[in-house]
């Protein structure tokens, strides 16, 4: 099969030899595995990193996004059948989905929404896992709860399915930050109730905002140069939430508010094979209902073209620059 993999970490999305081709054998299905022929998938933060960050001595399969028909399925397999259409964001213990074909168990897996097309729906597997499970699983907010979320990087690929998530299913009033006009415009479309630059200090933003202080924050980006800013935001006894990875993060000054922090990584279930691992199948569930009832909606950010080295090279410099608005989506081959 054809598969776009790295053999050497470290270098430039803009090296040729960053990500290139290869043929690769076609995987076989274990007990409890979907084998799926992969129709689109989306690049994220967590592809880049390991590109860079993480040294391989066989070629690797990055990007964890898919969303495909599954083309067979291991002997214990209950929920799915060959035909389904699906959509999943995999184990990151396993090959990745750049590639024709892949595997993914399916407790991790879900039928994609009948109202999106495999592009649009690859956009939102890893980070609508990621918003649910940092706001219900982490954060442990509640429909009805009162108080306020500060969303810092709103704009993003989890912030825009988060900002959808808290303001339509919670009661909460929901801050966003984004530090451009264009991007301020779309966390304001999402259904955030204000909207804040986070290039500016954060205190005076929320007063701005009239909002003196909130219960929850969900630091998704640059938590380290944030962070004394959202301790000072949050009311005591209030809930931090992170997703991004500061070099180092000193949990003492969140004693005085009696503040908790949560951390989230969405591959925690698959990586440990955790007995609540089905979660992962039931709230992408949840969320193709959401999306094909009009409550949510894809955060494709833009097409960047078929599923080929080039293209991904490209994807994966934009995610580094950090301008990206949305989820950025590669289909076919």
């Amino acid at each position: 099969m054809k598969a776009i993999v790295y053999t050497q970490h470290g270098l430039p999305a803009t090296d040729p030899h960053s990500l290139v081709e290869m043929e690769l054998p076609k995987p076989v299905p274990g007990p409890r595995d979907l084998l799926v022929r992969i129709h689109a998938v989306s690049v994220n933060p967590v592809d880049t990193k390991l590109r860079r960050g993480s040294p391989t001595e066989t070629p690797r399969i990055l990007g964890w996004d898919a969303a495909g028909v599954v083309e067979a399925v291991g002997p214990e397999v209950t929920l799915f059948k060959p035909g389904d259409e699906v959509w999943y964001a995999g184990s990151i213990a396993r090959p990745g989905s750049y590639a024709e074909f892949g595997l993914v168990d399916e407790r991790i897996a879900a039928l994609k929404p009948t109202s999106l097309s495999f592009g649009d729906a690859a956009a939102l597997p890893l980070t609508s896992l990621t918003a649910w499970e940092l706001l219900f699983d982490r954060l442990e907010v509640k429909p009805d709860d009162e108080g306020e979320l500060l969303i810092v990087g709103a704009a993003g690929g989890v912030g825009s399915i988060l900002t959808q998530l808290a303001s339509r299913l919670t009661t909460l009033r929901v801050i966003g930050t984004a530090s451009r006009a264009d991007t301020r415009e779309w966390v304001r479309e999402l259904g955030a109730h204000d909207v804040i630059d986070h290039s500016q200090p954060l205190l005076e933003g929320l007063r701005a905002a009239g909002v003196p202080q909130v219960r929850y924050v969900a630091g998704l980006t640059h938590t380290a140069s944030h962070y004394p800013q959202l301790i000072e935001a949050l009311a005591p006894q209030g809930k931090l939430g992170l997703i991004d990875d500061p070099d180092v993060l000193d949990v003492v000054p969140l004693k005085r508010k009696a503040i908790s922090l949560h951390w989230e990584l969405m591959f925690t279930r698959s990586l440990f094979e955790t007995k609540d691992m089905i979660r992962q199948h039931e709230i992408l569930t949840n969320v193709a209902k959401l999306i094909d009832d009009g409550t949510l909606k894809t955060t494709l950010g833009e097409h960047m073209g078929k599923i080929t080295a080039e293209n991904l090279r490209k994807a994966h410099a934009l995610v580094e620059s950090g301008r990206a608005r949305g989820k950025l989506v590669l289909e076919g081959f």
